[in-house]
């Protein structure tokens, strides 16, 4: 009897070389990026498989996955054949790998330097539609205690209480904290609102002998420090 392989009897490997199939013989590494949005969409449509389809979502950001975990399920759904399950499934896989790299910066890396601090929060900030204030709050070796958000706004603002943020690094007994906040527009420059909340931060924390060490403004392209540009 001849020898059964396995790779010749998944229907000759029809329909765009069948994703999930391709995955489990091959391994992950070899699908490309349309593929493993094609097995998050499931199915296609009558007129286009499901790679075809993943195919037309990722020209449409050009072929740039940081572009497309910006769209929102609303955005996702205008492609014909992506209901809101299937919209609900790719937003929920963009967000977990972002917070597997966010989760790369852990309690036992130095944040001495911004680009660490920006490795850092980036992945959660850099694609929101909306402005988010975060801190981490760093030991005297300036190791990660924590990383909290402080607040939720708009497009164009948010608001930091500075008393919430002196609570949390005392509770944390933090020696030193890392400002930081997104611009949804993709500008990096710190507003004069950022540069008086920042002053006012680094004040009131003096008297409790906690360190401002930076304020970091990130954006999908790149990140603003403050204590790089002497502001702080």
């Amino acid at each position: 009897m001849a020898e059964y392989n396995k790779s010749f009897t998944i229907k000759a490997w029809a329909e765009e070389d069948r994703p999930r199939e391709k995955l489990l013989i091959k391994g992950k590494s070899v699908l490309s990026d349309a593929e493993l949005i094609a097995i998050l969409i499931g199915s296609g449509s009558k007129e286009e498989t499901a790679v075809k389809l993943a195919q037309k979502i990722l020209k449409s950001v050009n072929n740039d996955l940081q572009t497309l975990a910006t769209l929102s399920i609303t955005d996702l759904k205008k492609f014909k054949g992506i209901g809101e399950a299937k919209a609900v499934s790719i937003v929920a896989a963009l967000e977990l790998g972002n917070r597997k790299i966010a989760q790369t910066g852990n309690k036992k890396e130095v944040l001495s330097e911004s680009a660490a601090a920006a490795r850092l929060i980036q992945p959660l900030l850099s694609d929101l539609p909306h402005e988010e204030f975060w801190v981490l709050l760093l030991n005297r070796a300036n190791h990660l205690i924590s990383k909290q958000r402080i607040s939720t706004g708009g497009v164009t603002g948010t608001v930091a209480d500075i008393k919430i943020i002196l609570k949390l690094a005392l509770e944390n007994l933090a020696s030193s904290i890392i400002l930081c906040h997104n611009h949804p527009s993709g500008n990096l420059k710190p507003s004069e609102a950022d540069i008086r909340l920042t002053k006012k931060l680094k004040e009131a924390a003096s008297l409790m002998d906690i360190t401002i060490a930076d304020h970091l403004i990130v954006s999908r392209l790149g990140y603003y420090s403050f204590a790089d540009e002497r502001l702080i």
